[in-house]
C-alpha cells in the first residue's frame, strides 16, 4: 500500500486507479475525460429532444439539429452513392502534370477536399496583435511527429503498413485503380516531408516560430510555384510580409514539390481526400475510416452511431452546441464564485510578482501591468461568430452538405485577413472541458464544462475548489509568464519588455524545470523536459498560486487541497497513446502532473510530515521556485 509520503498520485487515487475503465471507444480515461462522457450523455439526450421540437427561434441552432439528424439517418447514408467523392478525386487525378497543378492551385483550396502540399494559415500578427497575417507551413505527417520516423521506434514500420493497407482499402471502396500503389507513393512523398518538418519541441517553442518574409522574397525564392499570385487570390490583396513558420520546409520548398515528384504528391493528394470521406458514409467505412485512429492509440472499438453522429456535428457547429449547453447547465451562481477566484487568484500573482526575489522592481513592474491587463472569460461568450449564419443544410447528402460547409469556412479563413482581430472570440466551445491562456489578446478562458466536480462545485470546500479549478485558473495566469507567453507583452504582441539580466535569470529557471522533468521513467517511458517545460512552469505557478488563496480562507484544509490537486490529474490509459503523448504533448504525463509540482512547496511537506526517507522528499535547495 502506498503513502502520499512517497507517492501523493497513486495514493489519493488509489481506488480510482482500481475501479476505473478505459472505455472501449476510447485511450484513455481522466478525471476530464469523466466529464467528457457526462457531457456527452447530456448532448446527445438534449439533441435528440431538440430534433422532436426543432428551435425554430434559434437559426444557427436549427441549422446544427438538421444537420445531426441527417448524420444519424442511417437508412440514407447507407444508400448513398460515391459520386460526389469520386467528383473531389477527379479534380486531383485529371491534373495530369505539374503544370496542371500549377494552374489550378486557387481552384483546389477554395474548390476542393483536396489539401495542398504546403498551408497557409490566417491568424493574429504576433508582432501586431490587432491585425492579422499571413502564416506559411509545411502539410502535416502521417504519423503523430517525426520522432515516429526514427529507424529504432519500435512501431514505425507496423503503423506505416497499416496505414498503407487501410488507405488502400479505402481508395477501393471509392473505385479508384491502383490503389495499393497510390498508397505506397503517399508514403514516399511523406518520407521525403520529414526531414523539413518542425519537431515536436520546436512547435512548443511557438514564439520562436515568427520568421517574417517580405512577400516579394517569399515569392520569387520558390521557383516551381507561383505563390505570389496565389497569396493574392488567396487573401485577395498582397500583403507586405509572409510569416514561415517552418522555416526548413520553406528552405527545402522546391526540392520536394516539384515536376520529378508530382506522382507523389498526386497519390498522397488523393488518399488525404479518399480518408477524410469516410465519415460521412455507411457504417463499414466509417468503421474503416477510423482503424488506424484505433491501432494508433490502442482503442479496441470504433465510436458508436449516436456518439459519431454527435462528433460530426460538433466538428462543423461546435460553438453552437456550446452555447446551447453554456446557457441550459451554467448557473449564475458558479459564474459569481469562479469570477471571485479568478480575482483572488490575479491578486496572488500581483502580491507575489511585487515580492518577486529574482526579479527587478522594473520587470516587475511590467509583469503586474500585464497581469492587470488580463481579460478573463467565464462560461460561455456572449454571441456566436457570424460565420455560423451562414452554413445551411441543403436537400443533398450529409457529404455533399460537409463539402459546401468546407468551401465557407476555407473562404471565411482568408476573408478575415483584411479584418481586425476580434479579442472577444472564443477559440473553444463552452462545452468542452479544458481551459486555456491565449498570448495574442492575453485572455484566459474557462468554459463551462471544467466547471464541475472534480475540479469546481459549491458543494467543495474551497480548499477542495482552490487545489481544482483554482490551480487550474492560475496555471492560465502563469502562462503569461512561461517561457512563451513572457515574451508577448500586455497588448499580445511579441515584444522585449524585460531587462536582459532578468530575462537571463528566468531562462536559468527554464533550464532547473527542464531538468527537474527531463528522463523521469514513467510506464510509457522517460519524460522530454524541454517538450513539456511551459506547461510545468504553468503548472508550478498554478499550484503555487492556488495554495497561496487556499490559505487566505477561513476554512482552510491543505490536506483536502492537495488530495483534489492530486485527483484532478488522475488518468489511466493505453500504453500505445501514453508513447504518443510522450512524443508530441506538451503536457507532462499525468502521475509527474500530480507529484512533482507539490514537491517545490514547503507546506506539502508540513502537511504530510514528509521526511528525507521519502520518495517525494527534495532537498530545500533543489526546490524550484519561479512565480
Amino acid at each position: 500500500m502506498t503513502r502520499i509520503q512517497d507517492d501523493l498520485f497513486t495514493t489519493v487515487n488509489a481506488e480510482w486507479l482500481e475501479n476505473a475503465e478505459i472505455p472501449a471507444d476510447k485511450p484513455r480515461i481522466s478525471a476530464f475525460d469523466e466529464l467528457v462522457l457526462k457531457n456527452e450523455k447530456n448532448l446527445a439526450k438534449d439533441l435528440a429532444e431538440l430534433s422532436q421540437n426543432l428551435p425554430t427561434d434559434n437559426p444557427e441552432l436549427l441549422e446544427a439539429i438538421k444537420f445531426y439528424n441527417k448524420a444519424g439517418d442511417w437508412q440514407a447514408r447507407e444508400k448513398a452513392d460515391f459520386s460526389a467523392v469520386k467528383n473531389e478525386l477527379a479534380k486531383v487525378e485529371t491534373l495530369n502534370t505539374f503544370e496542371d497543378f500549377k494552374n489550378n492551385l486557387t481552384q483546389l483550396v477554395f474548390h476542393s477536399q483536396a489539401p495542398l502540399p504546403f498551408s497557409f494559415s490566417v491568424e493574429p500578427d504576433m508582432k501586431d496583435a490587432i491585425h492579422y497575417s499571413l502564416g506559411f507551413s509545411g502539410p502535416g505527417l502521417i504519423l503523430p511527429d517525426t520522432t515516429y520516423y526514427n529507424d529504432e521506434h519500435p512501431r514505425k514500420k507496423e503503423l506505416l503498413d497499416f496505414w498503407a493497407k487501410n488507405t488502400s482499402e479505402i481508395l477501393k471502396t471509392f473505385d479508384v485503380e491502383n490503389a495499393e500503389e497510390i498508397a505506397k507513393s503517399a508514403l514516399k512523398f511523406d518520407a521525403l516531408l520529414v526531414p523539413s518538418a518542425n519537431t515536436s519541441e520546436e512547435w512548443a517553442k511557438y514564439a520562436e516560430l515568427y520568421h517574417p518574409i517580405s512577400t516579394d522574397n517569399f515569392g520569387s525564392k520558390v521557383k516551381n510555384l507561383d505563390l505570389k499570385s496565389l497569396i493574392k487570390d488567396l487573401v485577395k490583396t498582397e500583403p507586405d510580409k509572409v510569416i514561415v513558420y517552418e522555416d526548413r520546409f520553406y528552405e527545402s520548398f522546391d526540392s520536394l514539390i516539384n515536376e520529378e515528384n508530382w506522382s507523389l504528391i498526386k497519390a498522397w493528394m488523393l488518399t488525404k481526400i479518399a480518408r477524410g470521406a469516410t465519415s460521412f458514409f455507411n457504417e463499414d467505412l466509417r468503421i474503416l475510416g477510423g482503424a488506424y485512429g484505433r491501432f494508433l492509440s490502442n482503442v479496441q472499438e470504433a465510436r458508436s452511431q449516436e456518439k459519431h453522429q454527435l462528433d460530426l456535428t460538433e466538428s462543423y457547429f461546435s460553438q453552437v452546441i456550446g452555447l446551447f449547453y453554456g446557457k441550459k447547465y451554467f448557473g449564475e451562481a458558479a459564474k459569481t464564485d469562479v469570477k471571485r477566484m479568478v480575482t483572488a487568484m490575479i491578486k496572488v500573482y500581483q502580491a507575489r510578482l511585487s515580492k518577486n526575489e529574482w526579479l527587478s522592481q522594473e520587470t516587475a513592474e511590467k509583469a503586474i501591468e500585464k497581469l492587470d491587463a488580463i481579460t478573463p472569460f467565464i462560461g460561455f461568450p456572449d454571441k456566436l461568430p457570424e460565420i455560423f449564419s451562414r452554413l445551411k443544410t441543403t436537400s443533398g447528402s450529409l457529404y455533399e452538405d460537409a463539402l459546401k460547409f468546407d468551401e465557407i469556412l476555407t473562404a471565411r479563413t482568408f476573408e478575415k485577413f483584411s479584418e481586425d482581430v476580434d479579442k472577444t472570440s472564443w477559440h473553444m466551445p463552452a462545452h468542452m472541458v479544458n481551459a486555456y491562456y491565449s498570448p495574442d489578446s492575453n485572455t484566459i478562458v474557462f468554459p463551462a464544462a471544467i466547471l464541475q466536480a472534480p475540479f469546481y462545485s459549491l458543494e467543495q470546500s474551497s480548499s477542495q475548489n482552490y487545489g481544482g479549478i483554482g490551480a487550474v485558473i492560475a496555471h492560465e495566469i502563469s502562462h503569461a509568464f512561461d517561457n512563451n507567453g513572457a515574451q508577448f507583452d500586455k497588448e499580445g504582441n511579441l515584444n522585449k519588455w524585460w531587462l536582459d539580466e532578468d530575462y537571463e535569470a528566468f531562462e536559468e529557471k527554464q533550464k532547473e524545470m527542464i531538468a527537474l522533468f527531463d528522463g523521469v521513467e514513467t510506464e510509457a517511458g522517460p519524460a522530454n523536459g524541454k517538450l513539456i517545460v511551459s506547461e510545468n512552469i504553468a503548472d508550478q505557478g498554478g499550484i503555487t498560486a492556488a495554495l497561496t488563496a487556499a490559505k487566505d480562507e477561513k476554512d482552510v484544509d491543505l490536506k483536502a487541497f492537495f488530495s483534489q490537486w492530486a485527483k484532478i490529474w488522475r488518468m489511466k490509459a493505453s500504453k500505445e497513446f501514453q508513447q504518443m503523448l510522450l512524443s508530441m504533448d506538451v503536457h507532462a504525463p499525468a502521475k509527474l502532473r500530480a507529484n512533482i509540482p507539490p514537491t517545490n512547496l514547503e507546506e506539502f511537506y508540513d502537511t504530510f510530515d514528509v521526511k528525507e526517507t521519502d520518495k517525494m522528499y527534495r532537498a530545500p535547495e533543489n526546490r524550484l521556485k519561479i512565480w
